[in-house]
């Protein structure tokens, strides 16, 4: 009875420095058996077990929660039991120090499983029957401060052999780091030994391509493909959020939540998603992957619209970012009165031209196109718009080309077809799990007494429901579609091929009418190149590759072969030689 009338009350700390170690390696379990049993041999009750899964190298140490439950008097506690000074704390001396401070100023011995902290006290000046807080000093202070370090210049090696092989093996194309979404991780064998790749994810990949095809194809707002993505199921993935001093505690959940605009840009501007990594490990050098991505490089940059471009020139790969202000993003390119303002280059320096109205003497508006970079250049509206008029009359494809389209056409319409049928395959999907989770929530309502809680149980099988029958009515309209009459749409295509001005002209929307126009090129053709074309017919603005013709380089070009110039009607080809 005297004996457990005199046991002091000790708390036990036991870190981990990360969430694998919980189990594997120096486990909590391991710590705490030893612990234990430091605690029965000094004839000690364990009050309180503190468990940290967090590196002690960081500023805001773990253990200091433990220590605030020591320091309420309330808790009653005298010794403070570790496994050894590097489960204490890794941040050295620095660190160390003031912990073992604070403990000290409470009055609780901080022991370890080693014997390296000494309980022993000596006063210099004890044969004098004087004492003075400097002259009292713990013998073993130094020896702990030299273990503290020695556990910081072990962490320092550690953290340098494992980060520097992770940073070399990253350059060589591998990954690292969590899987982003639409990916999971896989460990290959590879000549570099087992190494970490990405897989399309069985689920995430399809959503995340059908991202980049709708933003490619330009034929969706982009409000409609957030709906239709998430009508589809799409959602981030949930992560669990724990304590920022105790990584064993849950504290929380996030994700699951539906795609918006801003989730949607994060992840069209990764170009991982390309098989390009670029990041810090890389010295923001992109690099090409040791693994495909989803999409491929041309796909990524379609989609972006100008604000990521890569660029692939041999082994050298670029990365280019345009991310204009917000004030910006609405302006300038979609205007009705002026459509073909940064779609055409001043005839001087080849900048996007903008468009205006000025007012004369006698208050009629003249509009015109001009440039702004510091010089004078301006043509009216109407006659720049003539001129693109004329332009386009003096172009007419040959058969080959017309051929080339067609087929891309037909390829589309396969893809579509081929996406239509994936669509409900994942409509199927996504119901089954739903009418799973109603299983599931019935299940649970049968056990529920709380009125509060079956109501929100109700609530959320109504929602289910409800998503249940917009899902099924989805799927309905897919089926029961009818099939386009690709013969009408061939014959049409052909024919608009073959008299290109009149898909120009024709068109009411001016807007759309300068998109169609901006097709034509591979970059902003200078005003000059399109009036002289229209003049002379040995020259002409480079063509885009969209009709199958030569990638040329030249300020001003002559006819790529297979281009029929000169007056409609006209069958002769002007070759580039």
């Amino acid at each position: 009875m005297q004996s457990e009338f005199m046991k002091r009350n000790a708390v036990i700390a036991i870190r981990v420095s990360s969430d694998k170690q919980l189990h594997e390696g120096d486990s909590p379990e391991a710590q705490r058996e030893q612990l234990e049993l430091l605690a029965d041999s000094l004839n000690a009750r364990v009050k309180k077990t503190f468990i940290f899964a967090e590196s002690g190298s960081k500023i805001i140490q773990p253990m200091q929660e433990a220590i605030d439950y020591c320091a309420d008097k309330r808790n009653d506690v005298q010794l403070f039991l570790i496994k050894s000074i590097d489960r204490f704390t890794r941040g050295g001396a620095d660190f160390y120090g003031p912990l073992k401070h604070q403990l000290d100023a409470i009055g609780v011995n901080l022991i370890d499983k080693y014997g390296i902290i000494s309980q022993q006290r000596v006063n210099t000046l004890e044969h004098l029957g004087v004492e003075y807080s400097w002259s009292n000093y713990s013998p073993s202070k130094k020896t702990e401060y030299l273990e503290a370090e020695r556990a910081k210049d072990e962490l320092r090696d550690i953290l340098s052999r494992m980060i520097g092989a992770e940073v070399r093996y990253t350059r060589l194309g591998y990954w690292m780091r969590q899987a982003p979404f639409g990916f999971t991780s896989e460990k290959i064998e590879t000549r570099n030994g087992k190494r970490v790749i990405l897989k399309p994810h069985p689920i995430e990949a399809p959503l995340l391509i059908r991202i980049f095809d709708l933003r490619a194809a330009g034929i969706m707002h982009d409000k409609d493909i957030i709906s239709e993505l998430n009508l589809m199921g799409f959602k981030t993935r949930e992560h669990y959020i724990r304590d920022k001093h105790d990584r064993s505690k849950i504290i929380g959940k996030r994700g699951g939540n539906l795609l918006d605009k801003d989730a949607m840009d994060l992840l069209l501007r990764n170009p991982i998603y390309a098989g390009v990594n670029n990041e810090k490990w890389t010295q923001g050098k992109p690099i090409r992957t040791a693994f495909d991505g989803l999409v491929s490089i041309d796909t990524f940059n379609r989609a972006n619209q100008g604000k990521v471009v890569i660029t692939e020139l041999g082994n050298d790969i670029r990365i280019e970012t345009e991310i204009a202000p917000p004030h910006q993003v609405n302006k300038g390119i979609k205007n009705p009165e002026f459509p073909y303002r940064k779609f055409i280059g001043c005839s001087k320096c080849g900048s996007p031209l903008y468009g205006s109205s000025s007012r004369g003497y006698n208050g009629t508006l003249y509009p015109a196109y001009h440039c702004n970079k510091g010089h004078y250049f301006r043509v009216s509206k109407m006659e720049l718009e003539a001129t693109v008029v004329e332009f386009v009359k003096r172009i007419s494809l040959s058969q080959e080309q017309i051929d080339f389209m067609t087929n891309t056409v037909m390829s589309e319409w396969e893809h579509r077809q081929d996406r239509i049928a994936a669509d409900i395959t994942q409509f199927d999907r996504q119901i089954k799990e739903l009418e799973l989770e109603t299983e599931v929530t019935i299940r649970k309502l049968k056990f529920l007494e709380s009125e509060t809680a079956i109501k929100y149980m109700e609530t959320d099988l109504m929602n289910i429901e409800q998503k249940i029958r917009e899902l099924q009515i989805e799927k309905e309209k897919k089926l029961t579609e009818e099939p386009t009459n690709m013969g009408k749409i061939v014959d049409r295509v052909k024919y608009f091929l073959e008299n290109l001005d009149k898909l120009l002209i024709k068109q009411i929307d001016p807007v759309k009418k300068a998109q169609f126009f901006s097709v034509f090129f591979d970059r902003i053709p200078k005003y000059e190149e399109i009036k002289s074309r229209t003049e002379n017919t040995s020259k002409i603005t480079e063509v885009s590759k969209l009709f199958g013709l030569a990638d040329l380089s030249f300020p001003i070009l002559v006819a790529p072969p297979r281009l029929e110039l000169g007056t409609q009607g006209s069958s002769s080809l002007c070759s580039t030689n």
